[in-house]
């Protein structure tokens, strides 16, 4: 087994569920490191005394497996494995392979006595089928590539290089733990994001979804890439794209929207982009219309467009946003009145506002920045957060932080 890479955060949530009758699903993009969770937790489980016996281990994207495409053939192959007497560990990566394997599972969980752990790379895996059957019955950890802290434990960095140098190469190549190995080498980098890429979209999206245009996801994906942190609704994507020539329109009826949603919806289901509804803040309500979209990793958009630093404005943006994930906080967009709040982050008894800009030196920006902020009335910390290192720490309440030592904080 390689050298495994500590992802502590992930690993105490596994620990801490261990031996608690739910289902434990791990979900992200593929590559983000999911497997190596898988291994380090049955590092942590022999390390623990539990007998090589008791821990049945599976990938099933295997070819090894390549007969257990359903849950019976499925079913029958673990059941065999299952020693008679003690507690048995079933942990299985990439199970999305198995058809309706949530039924093998949930028999598994009634007839013998197990603790299991799985991981897979797209949505379909909590689909409506499964989490009807296993309803409240299992816990998601989602993961995520590394945050700036972990990219910081990551990388081993000249003594010489400064904070703001290491969080530009975080900007630049992004978060997947594979590019450890390319030492900040861009061409090589990029292919291995390329060949992750490829992968998502032909396993996760192609052989999931017939009658895909393979060019037409392509183009979605770079104008998503391009229009990152700006509110855009399916149908002026598809206006967009059909004005370039690439959606055939049918006697003046756009068909394009619809299809620019489906298509949305599948990139959403792999893990690669994220889409935020907006929140209007006084009316205290999810507005149905136009909302923003995220990218899982800088290090694909970059890949896909080149890296611009006249972007930086949005990469940052989309940096909080992951930030705001990897906290347990749900995020919307916020709007008051006419104006638009960066994020509005949500946990069960906690709200942050939030607005990110790249300087707050020019009183112009200042202005544009709090104003919105100044707007809502309730007492929820409110911050804007930005690159400036100066000694302002708050205007009349509203707390300016910079960007690295929160991402660090």
């Amino acid at each position: 087994m390689s050298h495994l890479i500590n992802r502590p955060e992930y690993l105490t949530q596994l620990i801490q569920n261990k031996d608690i009758d739910l289902v434990k699903i791990v979900t992200g993009i593929r590559r983000c490191g999911k497997s190596s969770l898988l291994d380090l937790f049955h590092q942590y489980l022999s390390t623990n005394n539990v007998p090589d016996t008791h821990i049945i281990h599976m990938n099933l994207e295997s070819l090894r497996y390549r007969n257990l495409t359903n849950y019976l053939s499925f079913y029958d192959y673990v059941s065999a494995l299952i020693p008679a007497t003690g507690k048995t560990y079933l942990i299985f990566d990439e199970l999305q392979v198995v058809e309706h394997w949530e039924k093998a599972v949930e028999s598994f969980r009634l007839d013998f006595d197990v603790d299991i752990y799985i991981t897979g790379s797209n949505a379909y895996l909590l689909s409506t089928e499964f989490s009807t059957l296993l309803s409240g019955r299992y816990v998601e950890i989602r993961m995520l590539p590394l945050s700036f802290k972990e990219f910081l434990t990551f990388y081993e960095f000249e003594t010489a290089i400064t904070m703001e140098e290491k969080f530009q190469k975080y900007l630049q190549f992004g978060g997947m733990p594979i590019l450890k190995e390319y030492h900040f080498n861009e061409p090589r980098s990029n292919q291995a994001l390329e060949g992750i890429y490829s992968t998502v979209v032909l396993r996760d999206i192609l052989q999931r979804n017939n009658q895909v245009d393979q060019n037409m996801l392509h183009k979605i994906m770079l104008f998503l890439c391009s229009n990152i942190g700006s509110i855009t609704s399916p149908n002026n994507i598809g206006n967009v794209l059909s004005n370039e020539g690439d959606i055939q329109q049918t006697k003046g009826k756009n068909v394009a929207g619809k299809t620019v949603d489906k298509y949305i919806s599948m990139l959403r289901s792999a893990f690669i982009f994220y889409s935020v509804g907006r929140y209007d803040i006084k009316g205290k309500q999810l507005l149905k219309t136009l909302g923003k979209h995220y990218i899982i990793d800088m290090g694909f958009r970059n890949m896909l467009l080149g890296y611009r630093d006249a972007d930086r404005g949005h990469i940052i943006e989309n940096i909080v946003f992951l930030e705001l994930l990897r906290r347990d906080y749900r995020v919307y967009i916020g709007k008051v009145g006419e104006i638009e709040v960066d994020f509005v982050a949500e946990k069960p008894n906690d709200k942050l506002y939030i607005q990110v800009t790249e300087s707050m030196q020019s009183p112009e920006t200042r202005e544009r920045e709090l104003r919105p902020l100044r707007m809502i009335k309730d007492n929820y910390e409110k911050i804007v957060l930005s690159m400036d290192r100066d000694f302002i720490t708050s205007y009349e309440g509203i707390k300016s932080l910079n960007l690295i030592d929160w991402l660090l904080s």
